[in-house]
């Protein structure tokens, strides 16, 4: 009996084996739930190319937008739980909604199979060049002179710049009017017009904006300032402590992915984020790599979940 249960214990481990090494044998999509050119896109993007070279399989994205991330995310959750549909897993779906939406379609923990942490990035402050004001304290004292003249931008309701406006407000005691977008890309290019005043956006649709010096940039959520910003002081530096909005970007598959297609794409995820080139391009637009086992990532995930349900809870924000 006991021989019986070693063979077939060694036949499933060797078809697991055969499986994870056949993989992948197709093409693989990576679903964004955004448009092309924000944040999200650009990240999976690179990671994709690196992928794409290595399997001899075309990996490519596919940009599902809409609710914050939150249609794309359910597209996958729902999707064949086989390797070949991915998302690049994003704070807004996974930690943000869960707290925002009663109604939500999927539960982010659930019905995902976490597979490789990629990195966050820094939000920014960032304001139109007619913004008379050059510092944080300037902002909040032209706000405060002005409560409810000015708006800022973000890439929908509930997302992380959306959230970090009301954090924002919040912390400062000033009235800014909330200006929803379906997507970064949107959300800059009303920016750059001057439509909107500011906006707390991510790393990469902003930084060429304010290096160009089409944009100023106020401030940065990271503990310490970054290297590809050099000259934007931290929002504890300004002043404004607890300023904790980032986001994070990492892979996730359908619940029920075999565990050794999962191994495979943490491994190669992992070691393409340690390639030079992929590395620089990354870093380039203000990623912050770090690697993470699939546990670990699975472990951080929830943690996110726990760490926005006080956020929202002390803003008040409500998504009807």
């Amino acid at each position: 009996m006991f021989k019986r249960f070693l063979l077939v214990a060694a036949c499933v481990f060797y078809a697991g084996s055969v499986f994870a090494q056949a993989y992948p044998n197709k093409p693989v999509r990576i679903i964004v739930g955004f448009p092309p050119g924000g944040g999200t896109d650009v990240v999976a993007r690179v990671i994709a190319q690196k992928l794409t070279e290595w399997w001899g399989q075309p990996v490519t994205i596919e940009n599902r937008a809409g609710a914050t991330g939150t249609i794309g995310a359910d597209y996958v959750a729902k999707s064949a739980p086989d390797g070949y549909t991915l998302i690049m897993g994003h704070v807004n779906s996974t930690g943000l909604a869960p707290n925002l939406f009663p109604k939500l379609p999927y539960d982010p923990i659930k019905d995902f199979a976490a597979v490789s942490y990629v990195g966050y990035v820094p939000n920014v402050l960032a304001v139109h060049p007619s913004i008379p004001a050059k510092s944080v304290k300037e902002l909040v004292a032209l706000l405060k002179a002005n409560p409810g003249k000015y708006n800022y931008a973000s890439s929908g309701n509930g997302s992380t710049q959306h959230i970090a406006g009301e954090v924002f407000k919040q912390l400062t005691g000033t009235t800014v009017v909330h200006v929803p977008y379906k997507g970064s890309g949107d959300a800059i290019k009303d920016l750059l017009a001057g439509v909107v005043a500011m906006n707390f956006d991510t790393m990469p649709p902003v930084m060429p904006h304010i290096q160009a010096g089409k944009l100023r940039g106020l401030a940065i959520s990271t503990p310490k300032r970054v290297a590809q910003l050099p000259d934007v002081p931290t929002f504890a530096e300004e002043g404004i402590t607890g300023f904790d909005v980032t986001n994070w970007y990492g892979v996730m598959a359908p619940a029920g992915t075999p565990r050794e297609i999962v191994v495979k794409l943490n491994a190669d995820i992992n070691k393409a984020m340690q390639v030079p080139e992929v590395r620089a391009r990354l870093e380039g637009v203000g990623t912050q790599l770090r690697e993470m086992s699939a546990p670990e990532f699975e472990a951080f995930m929830k943690a996110e979940v726990a760490k926005y349900a006080k956020i929202i809870k002390d803003t008040g924000v409500r998504i009807e």
